[in-house]
């Protein structure tokens, strides 16, 4: 989940649906920002929270060791090769235009 306030942003490290941990988040970017609040003034205070999701869902970490990384390359690699490029891509993306594409010549 990401916490943003003004110019600050902080992600946790693991999703919550902890109100505390919420709060402890935006206290933190507050007193980061406190010295320029105190140096320009303040006139609006705008946080937004986002990356939510239900309780009954679970974000997986990715182990990332060596080993692990290489598979994953490989795996990806064939999953483009079989499937094309625009096969898996970031969920960001989902459902935005791609703008200008190069064409690819067949091998």
């Amino acid at each position: 989940m990401s916490v943003k306030s003004g110019r600050t942003q902080h992600t946790l490290p693991q999703p919550t649906a902890s109100t505390e941990e919420v709060l402890v988040a935006l206290r933190s970017l507050v007193d980061r920002a406190m010295p320029l609040i105190d140096d320009q003034g303040l006139t609006l205070l705008g946080i937004s929270v986002g990356n939510l999701d239900d309780a009954d869902s679970a974000q997986l970490m990715l182990p990332f060791d060596e080993g692990v990384r290489s598979a994953l390359d490989g795996v990806l690699d064939s999953v483009h090769e079989k499937f094309g490029s625009t096969a898996m891509t970031r969920a960001v993306l989902l459902g935005r235009d791609p703008g200008i594409e190069m064409p690819m010549l067949p091998d």
